[in-house]
């Protein structure tokens, strides 16, 4: 069941949707250093040809690396329950679906932005980005889909 949202309910939601997001962000780059500290390990055992490892030192990045990636899964699952669509994990691009004048468009947030001022066509992407005005308040809706 999909949900739209209005400008309101959105703009609402932004708190919980920012703070979910940072996490992912930060649990992100943890997963990706985690991962290159393990491809790096086994590119010198590659050119050595085989070589003595810290044992331990691999286990921990690999569990660090896995504890990372479950909680960028569980922050992830957070934003897409409550309706929302992440689009660009690594600038924080996030949209809210809504109804302009019966056509679904996007509410369009960028993390660190103050506010949501932005939406664009479900084609448009955010390149396509428009500035929300009065005409776009008074003929937007949200609902829940059935």
């Amino acid at each position: 069941m999909s949900k739209r949202f209005t400008h309101g309910e959105a703009e609402s939601l932004l708190p919980e949707v920012e703070r979910s997001l940072r996490e992912a962000i930060a649990q992100k780059e943890r997963y990706e250093v985690a991962g290159e500290s393990l491809r790096s390990v086994a590119q010198r055992v590659s050119l050595a040809g085989g070589s003595l490892v810290n044992r331990e030192a691999i286990m921990e990045d690999r569990a660090r690396r896995d504890a990372s990636g479950e909680r960028l899964k569980e922050a992830v699952e957070e934003i897409q329950a409550l309706g929302v669509l992440i689009k660009d994990l690594d600038i924080g691009l996030i949209d809210f679906p809504t109804l302009f004048r019966g056509q679904e468009v996007y509410l369009c947030w960028k993390f660190g932005e103050r506010g949501i001022r932005y939406w664009h066509g479900i084609e448009e992407g955010f390149r396509g980005r428009k500035e929300i005005d009065r005409d776009f308040l008074d003929n937007h809706e949200g609902e829940r889909l059935h």
